[in-house]
């Protein structure tokens, strides 16, 4: 009997199992195209921050350059892709995927908007872990501090300037916070260094002669 009983109810066990693994299974199946169309539209949204559509024609999820970890700079753990905004065909914006290592609470992702002449086009955070009231003014629901991005350039500031106010550069920290707007200065300032040693794959341009060498 009590063999009976234990075989019994490691059948049961076993078909629950079964109809669990399958009950998730289906719901994934059912679920993972409407769950990549949600990620696409959430990938689009965050680059029409960067670049509204009366700056392009293309679709930029769809016109892309691989880059990942093996691209000095960008501080990338996996493969991305940098994605190209076009106006007639022509490029006006590579949006640059880049990760601050160094920020409060960890890894701060981000996406870097780099126009043709060199200036940003507009910064975003992607994910980070940032202290609520501190740190998350990184997000742009929070604070409006990202926006003192735009239309800087690796020659406003000169190199020097690219800190934090308390380091003697030209950034604002954060009330109470120094490190989280400190790593975002340093990773977008890579982000455009990547840009300008990378021009002739993102713009299809020669990377420009360093100023005060000769050509």
């Amino acid at each position: 009997m009590i063999g009976q009983s234990i075989t019994r109810n490691s059948l049961l066990l076993a078909l629950f199992a079964v109809c669990t693994t399958a009950l998730i299974a289906g719901t994934f199946l059912l679920t993972k195209d409407d769950i990549a169309e949600q990620k696409r539209l959430a990938e689009e949204k965050a680059l029409l921050e960067i670049v509204p559509r009366e700056r392009h024609d293309n679709s930029m999820l769809d016109d892309t350059i691989p880059v990942g970890p093996g691209d000095a700079g960008l501080g990338l753990h996996e493969d991305k892709h940098v994605y190209i905004a076009r106006l007639k065909g022509d490029v006006v914006t590579a949006i640059i995927p880049v990760v601050a290592p160094d920020g409060y609470t960890g890894e701060i992702e981000l996406i870097v908007g780099v126009n043709t002449d060199g200036s940003i086009a507009g910064v975003r955070a992607l994910a980070h872990r940032e202290t609520p009231g501190l740190g998350d003014k990184v997000d742009i629901k929070k604070s409006d501090w990202m926006f003192g991005f735009n239309g800087r350039s690796l020659d406003n500031p000169a190199l020097d300037g690219w800190a934090v106010k308390k380091d003697e550069g030209v950034f604002d920290q954060f009330t109470g916070a120094t490190i989280t707007p400190r790593a975002v200065v340093a990773a977008t300032l890579r982000a455009l260094q990547f840009a300008q040693a990378n021009r002739k794959a993102l713009f299809g341009e020669q990377k420009p002669a360093p100023t005060g060498e000769d050509s």
